[in-house]
């Protein structure tokens, strides 16, 4: 079974995340020692380096893997740097942040996920890794100001990134989807003293945090 995945993970590689204009050496060398299968649900095993979004409850999913690499390269996470993450789900994407940068802080919805997470990420002796279970968008978190700002799902409008800005230090860079299916935009802000400038990447569309504040419809 080993050699089928790790040959999985070589073509999740050279096939989807590449070509997908992730060239940062870095982030494809974590992408490709860390083991995604280990973050995947059983029953979804076999789609661990397939292109698409894993379920993992009726509000969560696990990013496709272009997306994590495109994030990842984006944000350019420095040895030296602390990073907080929006949306643990399994402990992947909070694993490669890891492999990156000096200490990552987690919040988790969700606290069957967020337990899950934990004991993967302890069993891989990742022990920088502080996994929380709370509400990020709406309740206080704690260690700003970070260097990194990793947002796994989406948000449908730029409400939450006013608040979101403000725990960036100077420097800082968020990532973040915003917007509504079937297309939203992944965006990168960064903290430039007193400004915070705000970059379009791509467009995608991924599964929207649990309770992200919901665009006002129009009645008639």
């Amino acid at each position: 079974m080993q050699p089928t995945m790790d040959r999985a993970r070589f073509n999740m590689i050279e096939q989807q995340v590449r070509p997908w204009d992730v060239l940062d050496e870095r982030v494809l060398t974590v992408m490709r020692k860390l083991p995604r299968e280990a973050f995947v649900p059983d029953a979804y095993r076999g789609l661990a380096y397939a292109d698409i979004e894993i379920p993992l409850t009726d509000q969560a999913t696990m990013l496709a893997p272009k997306v994590v690499g495109r994030m990842l390269q984006a944000l350019n996470v420095q040895p030296h740097e602390t990073v907080l993450e929006i949306g643990t789900g399994t402990g992947y994407v909070t694993a490669c942040l890891a492999h990156l940068g000096k200490q990552v802080f987690s919040i988790e919805i969700d606290p069957a996920l967020g337990e899950g997470a934990r004991a993967r990420l302890d069993a891989m002796g990742l022990s920088e890794v502080k996994v929380q279970t709370a509400d990020a968008l709406t309740g206080r978190i704690d260690g700003a100001p970070f260097d990194v700002i990793a947002v796994t799902g989406s948000v449908p409008t730029a409400e939450p990134l006013a608040a979101l800005e403000q725990l960036l230090g100077d420097g800082g860079r968020l990532f973040i989807v915003v917007g509504e299916p079937p297309l939203m935009e992944a965006m990168r802000l960064t903290r430039i003293g007193k400004d915070v400038r705000r970059e379009s990447l791509f467009e995608t569309s991924v599964t929207p945090l649990e309770n992200a504040p919901q665009r006002e419809r129009f009645t008639f």
